[in-house]
């Protein structure tokens, strides 16, 4: 009997491994699993969502999920929930909501999103703080489209913490690099303007739309840690 995600997980695994499902082949979608299988379309995305974490399986936005050719162990690295990096520091979270407006994205935000032109997103600019110091200058682009309704005061709660809370993404994508602060970064965070600063940009999607582009410039000093 299926009762839980583990249980889809552990029956899409041995339908692979007695080749029911032969490797490259496209399996049934989360609607048809979910009838199936009798479950909310929510408990077969996260089996699934474990299994392309773990290289057993493929999920294309739009293509659809196959199994792997060649299954391999993959590195992950989860979302952080900002406030507890902070407090995993030995200090006091705090941040303050610097800009909030709905209004239509730059071209290559919407075109990253994959969203049609004259698409209204949300637009924040939040600053956190380790201490009443700058941490973290987060700027965010959020589609309402997507988002639970009604949508909280962004000002008593981060963006990152609601959506880690509320919102399931099924992919997406992270990159790391290195740049000089420009004028926005550079006051907020209260360091020279061309600074060379530690910049992680993530988008994340649900199975059928983006819900999120956001960029984070860390302070000076930080580091990132993940496992694999």
């Amino acid at each position: 009997m299926i009762n839980s995600w583990e249980d889809i997980r552990a029956e899409v695994l041995r339908r692979i491994r007695a080749r029911e499902w032969p490797p490259g082949d496209l399996i049934p979608n989360e609607e048809d699993l979910a009838l199936e299988f009798g479950c909310a379309r929510a408990t077969v995305n996260r089996a699934l969502r474990e299994l392309a974490l773990a290289g057993v399986l493929e999920r294309r936005r739009k293509a659809g999920t196959r199994v792997a050719m060649l299954p391999v162990r993959k590195a992950t690295l989860d979302i952080p929930l900002i406030r507890q990096e902070v407090e995993a520091r030995g200090q006091s979270h705090g941040f303050q909501l610097l800009l909030q407006r709905e209004t239509v994205p730059p071209v290559p935000v919407a075109s990253r999103l994959g969203l049609a032109a004259g698409a209204r997103l949300i637009y924040l600019e939040t600053l956190h703080l380790a201490d009443g110091q700058p941490f973290v200058f987060e700027t965010r682009w959020l589609n309402p489209a997507v988002l639970p309704q009604p949508l909280p005061d962004f000002g008593q709660i981060s963006a990152n913490e609601w959506l880690l809370a509320h919102v399931s993404y099924t992919t997406g994508d992270i990159a790391f690099s290195a740049e000089e602060a420009g004028p926005r970064e550079a006051e907020a965070l209260g360091v020279a303007e061309g600074r060379a600063l530690f910049i992680t940009e993530r988008t994340t999607w649900t199975a059928e739309a983006a819900i999120t582009l956001v960029r984070l410039a860390h302070s000076p000093g930080y580091r990132v840690q993940t496992m694999v």
